[in-house]
């Protein structure tokens, strides 16, 4: 007899949808379609010639090990030079407080293994991003938003929803996905002083710091948060988990992200990956440290940056020459992505099909609302293509809104 395979499921799989930007890749595989929907890196600038110099270092000096199994907290020198270099913002850890996982999403899934029980509020922000939503809806979380403004997350009445009873924060500072805002430094600092007053851990995700091309270094959460704590300690016990990775400015197919955090919850969190892959790829992580070492990849990331600046520049040009009126946007100061809001009475889901038959293709907004949002919005990448390129996509785009309009 044939299995009924709905019946089997765990409840938790109710919870759990495909997401639009991994389904939206198999229409965008059209070589005619420009896309700024997914959260691509620029292909072209991965340091293949470095990659392939480190592999076969890897593999002439340390391949037995490489290739063998190892410890689930991660490779020690590779976890070592991620605590040397976060030191250079201010922020004392050792390889204790580091986890190595499978991209910094890895990392999210486990933070709600660990923390979330079915009902538990998470507060974020609205929009947020997507990954973390689906991450955590396997596990039953239950959103409390703030809104968002040029300046990030709004810390006005905070105090209000963090004191009913939150499990954690989550809070992306720095060009957030999906509308690459930036939470200021003062709301940084009332983050920090709200959750100390109200023992509310907060989750920062950090991808993207380090592509910052336009405006001044803003200290991380976690290194505001230090500040509070007693500097007799020798490694950080706050209340900040940070997570990163080497996907934004390495190459993502490494799959290499990391997490600080005080060493009670690292323990917890590297018995919850043990369960779920007993490690990452041991040889992925000597090729990144290899990479990591030296000032290769300061330059490296000089050029992303450099790059990306043109790019997002080049995007903000052609909205300004071709969108029509009422058609308002983000000027991210770095990251990969930046957030449109079309007039009042566009829905860019329904219009997506348009956009496809245009030969453009973007993400709508709406699934980034954890609890409902507008639908006149969408989320665009700019470092995926080079300016040329964004140019005649937003032309596109521009024509498939007055069409829609």
């Amino acid at each position: 007899m044939h299995t009924s395979w709905d019946h089997r499921y765990a409840h938790r799989t109710a919870g759990m949808t495909s997401s639009f930007i991994r389904e939206l890749l198999k229409v965008t595989a059209q070589p005619d379609v420009i896309s700024f929907g997914g959260g691509f890196p620029a292909a072209e600038l991965f340091p293949l010639e470095r990659v392939k110099e480190a592999c076969e270092k890897v593999l002439t000096e340390n391949g037995a090990k490489a290739l063998q199994y190892s410890q689930t907290e991660g490779y020690a020198p590779l976890r070592e030079i991620i605590a040397s270099n976060v030191s250079r913002y201010g922020i004392k850890v050792s390889a204790d407080n580091v986890l190595i996982t499978t991209g910094s999403q890895q990392a999210l899934d486990i933070i709600g293994r660990i923390f979330i029980n079915r009902g538990d509020r998470v507060l974020t922000e609205s929009p947020t991003y997507l990954g973390a939503l689906q991450a955590w809806n396997a596990y039953g979380a239950v959103y409390e938003t703030v809104i968002s403004d040029d300046d990030g997350l709004c810390t006005d009445n905070l105090a209000r929803v963090i004191g009913s009873h939150i499990k954690f924060m989550y809070v992306l500072p720095n060009f957030q996905n999906p509308a690459g805002t930036t939470i200021s430094l003062e709301r940084r600092q009332k983050l920090v002083e709200l959750a100390d007053r109200f023992c509310v851990p907060i989750v920062e995700d950090d991808p993207y710091g380090q592509l910052r091309f336009e405006g001044e270094h803003l200290p991380p959460v976690v290194v505001i948060d230090d500040e509070l704590r007693d500097k007799a300690n020798l490694t950080y016990r706050g209340n900040v988990i940070y997570t990163s990775t080497f996907s934004k400015i390495l190459a993502p197919g490494l799959r290499i992200g990391w997490v600080i955090a005080p060493t009670e919850v690292i323990k917890k969190m590297v018995q919850a990956k043990q369960g779920a892959d007993l490690q990452c790829s041991t040889f992925d992580q000597y090729v990144a440290y290899e990479l990591a070492q030296g000032d290769w990849l300061k330059e490296h990331i000089l050029t992303l940056r450099k790059v990306y600046k043109e790019r997002r520049d080049a995007m903000l040009q052609a909205f300004e020459d071709f969108m029509p009126e009422g058609t308002t946007w983000t000027r991210p100061q770095g990251g990969l992505f930046l957030w449109l809001r079309l007039p009042e009475g566009c829905n860019t889901t329904q219009m997506f099909p348009i956009a496809v038959e245009e030969k453009v293709a973007y993400v709508p907004g709406e699934p980034f609302y954890p609890n409902g949002g507008p639908s006149n919005t969408m989320r665009l990448n700019f470092s995926a293509c080079n300016p040329e390129t964004i140019r005649t996509g937003v032309e596109r785009l521009a024509r498939m809104v007055r069409r829609c309009m």
